[in-house]
This record gives C-alpha cells, sequence and structure tokens, in this order.
C-alpha cells in the first residue's frame, strides 16, 4: 500500500499552536486520499514552532498530488492555528511543497496549491481552474470595499481590527493599541505629569526641555540646538519627515508678490530675484491644501488655529537652502510678507507657523493618504483579484502584512471621531478628513513614482542640491526595488502579450482604479497593463509605497518632531496680520500647551518605533516562492541592498546630521505603524 509522508510546520507566533483535530485529504492528478486523522488531541503535536511528520497511507497511486486540503476541527474549544507550510513525500521519495502562511479558523478548511506560481492562463486542468476560482469567490466576500468617509479611497469594509479576516489582523491586538501605546510612550518619557494640563502655557523655550529629556538622540539634540537657525529650518524640507513639498519656483505666483527690493539683502550673487529665479536657485513650498480647512474646535476652552503660509527659499553659495520670504495665507492683501530683516520674533514666529503647517501637511497627506491609504488600496484588491498561486500575489504579500490591520485600527481609535488625534492636532475634529479629501483629488499615480514625482518638483539635478539625500538615497531604493521586479516578472512574463492575457493581473490594476480610487477623474491610474514595463513600474509603486516611501516619511518623527517649537502640532493664536507685534510671550501662547505638547511627544515618539521582529527590505522569511530562479533574484536584491546601505553609511560618518531613513535596513517591508 504505497505511503505518503506529510510534514506540517505551526507558526512561532503567540497562540499559533492546536489542540484541535487536524485532518488531510492529498488531492492528485489521477486521484485522491481518505480523509486522514493527523492528530489526536492533547498529543502534543501542532504546537507552537513544531514542525511534525505523518504517514498518509493510500490504496492506490494518487499520480502528481496537486492539491492539499487542511481541515481543523473543535476538540473543546475553538482554537485558531496559523500553519506555515505542508511538504509531501511522495512514494517515489520526490518532495512537493505546499506554501500555506495562513491561520485556520473555526472549523474550515483551507485548500493549498503546490508552492510553483502559474499565471491563470498556464492552468490546464479544471481541478486546479475552480480551485482558484473558488479561492478568489471566497476572497471577495471577506475583502470588501467600504467608503469610511466620501471622498477617501476606499478601504476594508470592517469597523474593527477584530473583524478583519484572521489573516491580516496583528499577532497580538494590544502591541498595536493605540490608547495603550501612547499611553506607554507618555510614561517612558515621563511626561505623563503634563498630560492632562491642557491650557497651561509653557514659561519660556526652556521649558520644553522638560519633557525633552528623557530620551534624545543625534538628531532631535541637534534640532533643539539649532531649531531657530535659518539653515535647519530650511533643511527640513530637503531631508526632515516632510521633503516632497519643495519646488524649484520658475515664476512666482500672482498671490506671492516678492519684490526684490524685499528680499536682495538675503541674495549673494549680485543677481536680482527674477535672475536668481532663471537661474535655478529660488524654490518655493505652497501649503494651498490648509486653506479653509477648518482648524479643531473640540476643546471649548482652547481655541486653536491653522494656517496656508508659502515661503520662498533660496539656495546659497554654500549650497544651503535658507528662507527669504514668508506668507501665512493665501491672500496677499490680508497676510504682510514675513523677512528675515524684521524683528527677530516676527521672523521665528512665521517659520514657526510654516513649521505647523508642515506638521498637518505631513501627518495627514504625505504619511497617511499617500502611504498608509494607498497600500490598503493596493492591498485589498491584491486579496480581491489575486490568488495565492499567482506569482505577484506572492511578490506583494510581504510587502502588505499588516497594513490593512493597523490602518483599521487607525480608524478605530486614532482618526475616528473624539479619537487620539483630536487631542492634540490643529487639524483634528474634523479638518484631517477635510484635507485628504481635498488632497485626494490631486492624488495621481504618476505622483507615485518616485523618479516622476522628484522631476515634477524640478528638483532631480544633484549639482544644484547636492545634499537633497531623500531623492539621492531614494533613488538608487527605487532603481534597486525595480529591477528585482523585473526579474521576478521576467521569470513568468515572457512576453508583452503574457501580460496582456493575464484577466486576473489586469483585474487587479482595474479594481485599484474603479474601486479603490473611486474612478476619480483625476487619479489617472491605469484601468489596464499592455507590457512588461507597464507591470514592473506598477508594482514597484507598490512596493516602494508600502517600504521605503513610508520608511522616509515615518520613522524620522521623533527625531524632528519631538522638539515641539520645531513642529507644533496646533497653534493656540491666530497667525499674526501686523508686523513688529511679536514677543516671546506672543509666541508661547502661541505653541501647543503642556498636555498637547505631552501627547504630540508620545505620539511621534510611539509613531517611530519598528515592530517587534521587524522585517526589512528584502527579508522573505515565508517562502512563498519556491522556485531557484526567484530566490537568487531576491539574493541579488539583497546584496543590492547591502551595497547601498554601506554606502549611506559612509557618507553619514562625518554628517552632524546624519540621513538614515531611506537606508534598506531601516525600511520595514510594509506599513505597520
Amino acid at each position: 500500500m504505497p505511503s505518503y509522508t506529510v510534514t506540517v510546520a505551526t507558526g512561532s507566533q503567540w497562540f499559533a499552536g492546536t489542540d484541535d483535530y487536524v485532518y488531510i485529504t492529498l488531492v492528485g492528478t489521477e486521484g485522491c486520499s481518505e480523509r486522514t486523522l493527523l492528530d489526536k488531541p492533547l498529543y502534543n503535536d501542532f504546537e507552537r514552532g513544531a514542525v511534525d511528520s505523518y504517514n498518509v497511507k493510500v490504496d492506490e497511486n494518487l499520480g502528481d498530488v496537486v492539491l492539499v486540503k487542511i481541515e481543523k476541527k473543535k476538540y473543546w474549544m475553538q482554537d485558531d492555528w496559523y500553519c506555515r507550510y505542508v511538504t509531501i513525500k511522495t512514494p517515489c521519495g520526490d518532495y512537493v511543497e505546499f506554501p500555506c502562511f495562513r491561520w485556520l479558523v473555526d472549523d474550515k478548511e483551507v485548500v493549498l496549491r503546490d508552492g510553483r506560481a502559474f499565471l491563470p492562463q498556464d492552468d490546464k486542468t479544471s481541478i486546479v481552474k475552480q480551485h482558484r476560482q473558488k479561492e478568489l469567490d471566497q476572497r471577495r466576500k471577506a475583502y470588501r470595499w467600504k467608503e469610511w468617509q466620501p471622498g477617501f479611497p476606499l478601504s476594508i469594509d470592517a469597523n474593527r481590527h477584530r473583524d478583519l479576516p484572521r489573516d491580516i489582523q496583528f499577532d497580538s491586538e494590544k502591541g498595536v493599541d493605540f490608547i495603550l501605546n501612547y499611553s506607554k510612550a507618555i510614561e517612558n518619557l515621563c511626561v505623563n505629569s503634563f498630560m492632562n494640563m491642557f491650557q497651561s502655557s509653557w514659561s519660556d523655550f526652556a521649558d520644553f526641555e522638560k519633557i525633552f529629556v528623557r530620551i534624545k538622540n543625534t538628531i532631535s539634540e541637534y534640532v533643539m540646538q539649532h531649531w531657530k537657525e535659518d539653515f535647519m529650518f530650511g533643511y527640513q524640507f530637503l531631508n526632515g519627515c516632510n521633503p516632497v513639498l519643495i519646488c524649484k519656483c520658475t515664476e512666482l505666483p500672482d498671490k506671492f508678490p516678492v519684490t526684490n527690493e524685499m528680499v536682495s539683502v538675503s541674495l549673494e550673487r549680485d543677481l536680482t530675484l527674477e535672475q536668481e529665479i532663471k537661474a535655478g536657485n529660488i524654490f518655493i513650498v505652497d501649503y494651498d491644501m490648509l486653506d479653509g480647512i477648518n482648524a479643531n474646535s473640540t476643546d471649548p476652552y482652547t481655541q486653536q488655529y491653522l494656517a496656508a503660509p508659502m515661503c520662498l527659499l533660496y539656495r546659497n553659495l554654500r549650497n544651503k537652502i535658507l528662507p527669504i520670504a514668508i506668507q501665512l495665507g493665501q491672500d496677499p492683501d490680508e497676510n504682510p510678507i514675513f523677512l528675515p530683516t524684521d524683528g527677530q520674533y516676527d521672523w521665528l514666529l512665521a517659520k514657526i507657523w510654516v513649521r505647523s503647517a508642515d506638521f498637518q501637511h505631513h501627518q495627514n497627506i504625505t504619511h497617511l493618504l499617500r502611504t498608509h491609504l494607498m497600500t490598503e488600496v493596493f492591498g485589498i484588491a491584491m486579496f480581491r483579484q489575486l490568488p495565492a498561486v499567482h506569482p505577484v500575489f506572492k511578490l506583494l504579500i510581504p510587502h502588505i502584512r499588516f497594513t490593512i490591520a493597523i490602518n483599521t485600527k487607525a480608524r478605530e481609535q486614532l482618526i475616528c471621531e473624539c479619537g487620539i488625534f483630536d487631542k492634540a492636532n490643529a487639524t483634528g475634529g474634523g479638518g484631517h478628513i477635510q484635507l485628504v479629501q481635498k488632497a485626494t483629488k490631486t492624488l495621481t499615480f504618476r505622483s507615485l513614482c518616485f523618479p516622476d514625482m522628484i522631476k515634477s518638483r524640478g528638483m532631480d539635478s544633484t549639482e544644484e542640491l547636492p545634499t537633497y539625500f531623500y531623492r539621492d538615497d531614494g533613488y538608487k531604493v527605487w532603481e534597486a526595488t525595480k529591477s528585482f521586479v523585473s526579474d521576478v516578472i521576467g521569470i513568468y512574463y515572457t512576453s508583452d502579450e503574457r501580460v496582456q492575457g493575464d484577466e486576473e493581473i489586469q483585474a487587479f490594476v482595474k479594481d485599484v482604479c474603479s474601486f479603490g480610487m473611486q474612478d476619480f477623474d483625476h487619479c489617472e491610474f491605469p484601468k489596464s497593463l499592455k507590457t512588461r514595463d507597464e507591470l514592473v513600474e506598477y508594482l514597484t509603486v507598490v512596493i516602494f509605497t508600502a517600504s521605503s516611501q513610508h520608511a522616509a516619511v515615518n520613522f524620522g518623527q521623533y527625531d524632528w518632531c519631538s522638539w515641539i517649537p520645531n513642529a507644533p502640532s496646533t497653534m493656540r493664536k491666530p497667525p499674526p496680520k501686523e508686523k513688529g507685534q511679536v514677543d516671546v510671550k506672543t509666541i508661547i501662547e502661541s505653541l501647543p500647551d503642556r498636555g498637547r505638547s505631552s501627547w504630540h511627544l508620545g505620539a511621534v515618539w510611539a509613531l517611530s518605533q519598528y515592530q517587534e521582529n521587524e522585517l526589512y527590505l528584502g527579508m522573505y522569511p515565508d517562502e512563498h516562492f519556491i522556485e531557484k530562479p526567484v530566490k537568487d533574484a531576491m539574493g541579488k536584491f539583497r546584496k543590492e541592498l547591502a551595497e547601498i546601505t554601506r554606502s549611506i553609511k559612509r557618507r553619514n560618518e562625518e554628517k552632524k546630521l546624519p540621513y538614515y531613513n531611506m537606508s534598506p535596513d531601516k525600511i520595514p517591508n510594509s506599513v505597520a505603524v
């Protein structure tokens, strides 16, 4: 009687093991085995991290084993089980791998294909075609689109983390509880004595150090020491948390009527302002997105304010970017233009207002919308349209890990009505919803392509801007990622016709555009892909957005935002409409109070922390792919990333302000925090 050896690996997460009954059925091209019990309860099999082997006897040869059906039946109480993989040793001595990496919940079964990746047009037998379609039918029922807010990209249809499919939940919900994590952060930072001191102003700038001394690092200390200086203000547009807004100024907008007479004292090349613009030395940042957004009014005792400033910057002879003019609103008739030659407190407060606007833009648009929400769109479409056997599913799944879960938790606790975001942010209380709605109207597919995004802002010249490290490191990581994607895609798509004939990849792309982005006229997301190059670029966008771009705008938050005056989360006085009226007292009373400062500090600290057992770019411990050519491509990718990491470390060695947010060894695979 032929016998198959079945090896089953259980996950190493907490509570991954099970005491339930586990059954297996082998399905071959010439028959299937009987449903076989692999383990009896309490026999210590299927424990966390265990690899267990069993013999399955059959009456006749099954032919090629193409499917493995696993069932879990309750013994005493429901006991979820995480299966990593199943390996079958045939009577002939051949080994067939069946990747799983899924939770078996309740009494439902899981049916696995062998680990080789197949495009839909390559499945020839009815049994695998039916399995492929059944898997997608089940997924589409579990992963449903929902509009959380009008005008937002669509998200998952789940109100709470616990409502999500088990496969995309966090291993432990406690570890990503925002309220718990923020409270821990506030306690660890020793600022819990201040967290309820709303309406209580700090006495002076030095007073902010009371909540700064607990945790320090190189950059945050440097920011605290130099935040008032113009070079530090300008540097952050290149390499701070929000290095995506600065543009080369080719023409001054009518709404920002800066004259040569205003700024000539700041220009160093004996050129007029117009000549400096033509020479490519003038840059502009415009926070017009914030215009008309309602400020937080959830606290009746504290009026909060927003502004939509514009800032003109100059590249001096030492290639430093310095501010030369600031207007704190979009209407020049109502807003004076502040200059470095004004009184020191007028100029300082104008810069603080720009930094506060930058914080709002960063949190809501650069971070939330353009990394978190967009990665969720790609992830939902992937689960709905690509079965586990599809090579693109295998390629993308590590980069979607926990993203839908963290976003659901954020909608549950952080950005919901009366959520944590309302406590300390000027865009809380609904302004953040308005801002994302407004920004979504300008979000295009091409703006997610890193080289296009840099070039569209006129920021692509390394000669003009030799210290734009976000750009330089981003180019390297983008090209390495694109090369890796190209290598993998080339294995399965040998021609452009193979892309056009893949109905599942076409459905994935269409789902992103027609449902995820709601077919917004402006978004210009493709509805189909015709060439391998188009597919490579599309998938590079997905992976880069989820990994590198998110890392660049997330993990530096404590560095740049922990010194409160450098990144105020709210302002308590309106922007000045006249010059010569500001003193230190005015600035202190404008900055966040002690309570909001403490919540802000806890937030940026918590958001800057890496997950336990973080998986960084290029790390793929779950072997969804079993083919050697793909594993070789992964090895090549890791080598390229390691070289980029070494080059960044060499550059940073003598820098007072090292830039490492695009260093591959600090880029998690996915948006998970």
